[in-house]
């Protein structure tokens, strides 16, 4: 497999990830309850570390830069991006 195809295919794995949470996410919101909500949070914050990825890793791609270099940021960094 070419070094592009395989940099892609680790995106697509972030983005298989992605939409996993996501389901489980939509399904914990019917449940309701405070262990539901607390996971739904985590969720969340997991969610931003893999999207904050998703962009270094596009970023680095698109300006000639190793996607390879881009690493998960703790959610307590990227989070502080929202404020």
């Amino acid at each position: 497999m070419s070094g592009e195809m395989r940099l892609m295919g680790e995106d697509d794995q972030i983005l298989h990830r992605i939409k996993a949470m996501i389901e489980e996410e939509h399904e914990l919101r019917g449940v309701g309850g405070a262990q539901a909500a607390a996971r739904v949070r985590r969720i969340e914050e997991d969610l931003d570390v893999c999207w904050d990825l998703l962009r270094q890793r596009r970023a680095a791609r698109e300006f000639g830069a190793d996607p390879e270099a881009a690493h998960p940021r703790s959610a307590s960094e990227v989070e502080g991006y929202r404020q």
